[in-house]
């Protein structure tokens, strides 16, 4: 019996509520990578003691892996419309773990021996260039299974990945790095990225309803439409959302240095702050994608959301130009509220970015985005590392509540009804 037949047959028998079992994947893939790419920035401390590291060498390797995802994530996109979610989501995950492991058996730090700077540069950037198949695939494949109406809630519950990885890694890794080193903190993330390989490979397809379409169950776009990479308005949303996590990657990357050396917070403090943070993500973004389905208003919350993104920057610019009489308190509690207000609209931009390309250009515009959003994060924690060197924490957190306002024109407005 031919074997492509046997794959169709068993597609097509997959019922409706699969698609929680697709969604379950997503989720798992991106909780697994964020702990990577939002997890070790939490170690900042003891990375920059153990390797050895002054602050602007420390924000240029906590920035590589976003520099990684960033050079990576169009050809992932691109490969994820050509060749399926599952391939390119499995062959990702399993590449980003043996690039950890990798690191725990050669590249961790002794007090004999510290690894070279370059070194230490590349292998973050080699687990960013892996990991950033997972954003357009799985994103992609949720796109695919859910109809219009749940899209919103859909990928808002796969962005929680982003913030419940990121609050499993604030409160593991820093124990582990500051106990028992850096080789338990990379080995633990290789296996927290080989678990969802497992799942994609039992049970991501495609949807039954794409069965019939040519190149192995793939849709095709039609004949005169455009490239996503061609069509403005696809790029005009990327860079919003690019922009829009600016002060973002600023809470993630150095949220721990400043609690430490300006809150003077220990390791449970900066534990217990950036794991609040990454929690009260996850809910928003599960409330910000079920409202926006309920009331078919994604693009005015957008809009809404740039706005919210920046008045907590101000707050924090404005306690923090207190200096050490500000207290301790207030900062924890507004810098959790800064990082919450940030990461809230995730799910809803980018189930407006792939309905606006459409299924069969998804992987594209989603990489296109993500290219964008990890250039950032390569960019931004290296930039505001040499600001501060420079000049302080106000002006750092300045600059980082500027860039939501420059985003609200590049969102499309609410369509009249």
């Amino acid at each position: 019996m031919d074997a492509q037949y046997l794959v169709d047959t068993r597609t097509k028998t997959l019922g409706a509520s699969h698609r929680w079992k697709v969604l379950g994947v997503g989720v798992a893939a991106n909780a697994a990578f964020s702990a990577v790419a939002a997890g070790i920035p939490t170690t900042a401390v003891w990375m920059r003691t153990g390797y050895q590291l002054g602050n602007a060498q420390l924000g240029l390797v906590l920035g590589a892996t976003g520099l990684g995802i960033a050079l990576s994530e169009l050809p992932w996109g691109v490969a994820t419309d050509r060749f399926g979610d599952r391939p390119v989501l499995v062959a990702g995950l399993l590449g980003t773990a043996l690039a950890l492991l990798s690191m725990a058996l050669y590249l961790v730090p002794s007090p004999t021996a510290i690894p070279a700077l370059w070194l230490l540069v590349l292998a973050m950037a080699l687990v960013g260039l892996l990991g950033g198949s997972v954003n357009g695939s799985s994103g992609r494949a949720i796109m695919s299974w859910f109809k219009e109406g749940e899209r919103g809630v859909a990928m808002s519950i796969r962005q929680t990945a982003v913030p419940m990885g990121g609050g499993i890694g604030a409160s593991l890794l820093p124990w582990l790095a500051s106990v028992h080193g850096f080789a338990a903190v990379y080995s633990v993330l290789a296996l927290m990225c080989a678990a969802p390989a497992i799942f994609a490979l039992r049970w991501l397809r495609e949807p039954p309803d794409a069965s019939a379409a040519p190149s192995a169950a793939r849709p095709s776009a039609p004949a005169n439409q455009p490239s996503a990479l061609r069509e403005m308005q696809i790029w005009r949303v990327a860079l919003g959302i690019a922009l829009l996590c600016v002060p973002q990657f600023a809470i993630l990357t150095l949220g721990t240095v400043f609690l430490h050396d300006f809150g003077h917070l220990g390791t449970f403090g900066i534990s217990a702050a950036m794991a609040s943070l990454q929690v009260g993500a996850m809910a928003m973004r599960v409330w910000s994608g079920r409202y926006t389905d309920r009331h078919g208003n994604r693009r005015a919350y957008l809009r809404g959301s740039t706005i919210a993104a920046a008045l907590p920057f101000a707050a924090l610019t404005a306690v923090v130009a207190l200096g050490h009489a500000a207290p301790v308190a207030a900062i924890v509690v507004i810098t959790v509220v800064a990082g919450v207000c940030v990461s809230a609209w995730h799910g809803v931009a980018y189930a407006e970015l792939a309905t606006l390309a459409g299924p069969a250009r998804a992987g594209t515009a989603l990489g296109m985005a993500n290219a964008l959003v990890y250039a950032g994060l390569f960019l931004v924690p290296l930039g505001l590392a040499h600001l501060l060197a420079a000049t302080s924490w106000t002006l750092v957190w300045f600059v980082a509540g500027l860039a939501p306002l420059l985003v609200r024109p590049l969102f499309p407005r609410p369509l009249s009804r």
